[in-house]
C-alpha cells in the first residue's frame, strides 16, 4: 500500500519528519505501509527547503513537483496539475497531508476528486480570520477530509461543531512538538551569536510575514519601531522571511537593536529561540514551540488557531497595534509572565500514534 506525504513549505517539513521516521520504524518491523514522498516545490529555496530535510533526517522526495514562485492561484493550479498527473499514473491508496500550507489544500482536492482518501494532520484548527490565506485553506482540506489528526480538543470541538462524525476524528497531539523534542538535544548556535556577543537570555527573536503586519511600508516601520524601543537595549534577532524582505527594502531606516539575519535552518532556529527573553512573533507554529520551551511569547495577531498556546502555554495575543508591545514587554522584564505548561498529549509520540491508526485505517 502505497501512502503518499505530502509536503511544499517550510512548517510542512517539521510535521512529517515523526511520521517518516515511525514509518520507517514500522516498516523494519514488517509493517504493510509503504510511503511516496510528494514535495510540491512551494517552498524552493535551500533555507526554506533543502537544510530541513538535512538536518531532521527527511529523506530525498521520491517526487518533486517543482512548483516554484507565482501567486496563491498559479501555486495552486500547478500544484493541481502536477499532483494529478502523479496519481493518474501511479495512484496511492491515501494522501496525507500537513498544516495549513497552498500545497495542503491543492493535493487533498486533488485527491479527493480521483477518490483517494485524504487524511489531514492538523485537522480542525482554526482562527475565525478569513482574511488569513491559511484559514481558507484550513476550511477547504477539512471540507474534503477523510480522517483529521488533531492537536487539541479545541480542533476536535471545532470539527464536531462542523458536524463531522466522532469516529473519524483522532487526537493524537503535535507532530511539530515530536520534532522539536527529538532535536533538542541537537540545537546549535548559529554563527553570528558569538561574533555579536549574544548572551542566552540577553536577545529577543522575532519572526514578522503575515500580510497585515508587513505589507504596509509604514504599518511594518511602526511594528518594528515599537519592538526595538520595547526590548530596550537588548537585540532583537529578526530572521527575515523573503516576504517581509521585500517591504524592508522600502523602510528608510528601523531601530539600531534589530540585528536582521537571513533566514535560519530549524537547529539554529530553535537555539536561538530556547535562549531568548522572549520571542515576538505573527507566526502560529512558534507559538507552539515556545510553550513547550517555556519562553515568553507575544503573538501580534488580533486571533490564533492555537488557543491552547494562549489558555495553557506561555504565548500572549497582543494584537496588531504597535502600542500594545510596550506595555506588555514590560511586564516580561518586571517577571511578571506566566509561566505556562505544555498541552496534553504533546509528548513526542504522536507520530507513531498517527502511523498506528493509518494501519488499522488502511489495512
Amino acid at each position: 500500500m502505497i501512502l503518499d506525504v505530502v509536503a511544499g513549505a517550510r512548517p510542512n517539513f517539521m510535521k512529517i519528519a515523526s511520521i517518516l521516521h515511525a514509518m520507517a520504524a514500522r516498516k523494519e518491523a514488517g509493517g504493510p505501509l509503504h510511503w511516496r514522498l510528494v514535495h510540491t516545490g512551494q517552498h524552493y529555496d535551500p533555507r526554506m527547503s533543502g537544510e530541513f530535510f538535512a538536518q531532521l533526517g527527511i529523506p530525498e522526495p521520491d517526487v518533486n513537483l517543482g512548483v516554484g514562485s507565482g501567486t496563491q492561484a498559479e501555486q495552486t493550479g500547478a500544484i493541481m496539475q502536477g499532483y494529478e498527473r502523479l496519481l493518474l499514473e501511479t495512484p496511492s491508496v491515501c494522501c496525507l497531508v500537513v498544516g495549513d500550507v497552498t500545497s495542503t489544500m491543492a493535493c487533498a482536492i486533488t485527491a479527493q476528486k480521483l477518490h483517494i482518501p485524504v487524511a489531514h494532520v492538523e485537522g480542525g484548527l482554526r482562527s475565525g480570520d478569513w482574511s488569513m490565506p491559511e484559514e481558507i485553506n484550513r476550511l477547504a482540506t477539512d471540507a474534503v477530509t477523510n480522517w483529521f489528526f488533531t492537536t487539541s480538543e479545541h480542533a476536535n470541538a471545532n470539527l464536531r461543531r462542523a458536524g463531522v462524525d466522532e469516529e473519524r476524528i483522532f487526537f493524537v497531539g503535535n507532530t511539530m512538538i515530536d520534532t522539536l523534542l527529538a532535536n533538542m538535544d541537537r540545537l546549535r548556535a548559529p554563527d553570528f551569536v558569538q561574533e555579536r556577543h549574544l548572551q542566552p537570555g540577553g536577545y529577543f527573536v522575532t519572526t514578522l510575514h503575515r500580510p497585515a503586519n508587513v505589507d504596509s511600508a509604514d504599518g511594518f516601520s511602526r511594528l518594528l519601531r515599537a519592538i526595538g524601543e520595547g526590548c530596550r537595549d537588548l537585540p532583537v534577532v529578526f530572521p527575515v522571511h523573503p516576504r517581509t524582505a521585500k517591504t524592508l527594502r522600502e523602510l528608510p531606516d528601523f531601530p539600531s537593536n534589530i540585528l536582521l539575519v537571513d533566514p535560519q535552518p530549524y537547529l539554529e532556529f530553535n537555539w536561538l529561540v530556547k535562549h531568548a527573553k522572549g520571542v515576538i512573533t505573527d507566526s502560529g507554529g512558534i507559538t507552539e514551540e515556545t510553550t513547550v520551551m517555556g519562553i515568553p511569547c507575544l503573538t501580534l495577531r488580533d486571533n490564533t488557531e492555537r488557543p491552547e498556546t494562549v489558555e495553557i502555554g506561555t504565548n500572549e495575543l497582543i494584537g496588531t497595534d504597535p502600542v500594545a508591545i510596550k506595555p506588555a514587554l514590560d511586564r516580561l522584564f518586571a517577571g511578571e509572565w506566566k509561566k505556562g505548561r505544555v498541552p496534553e498529549m504533546w509528548d513526542g509520540k504522536t507520530g507513531a500514534r498517527i502511523v498506528a491508526q493509518l494501519e488499522r485505517l488502511l489495512a
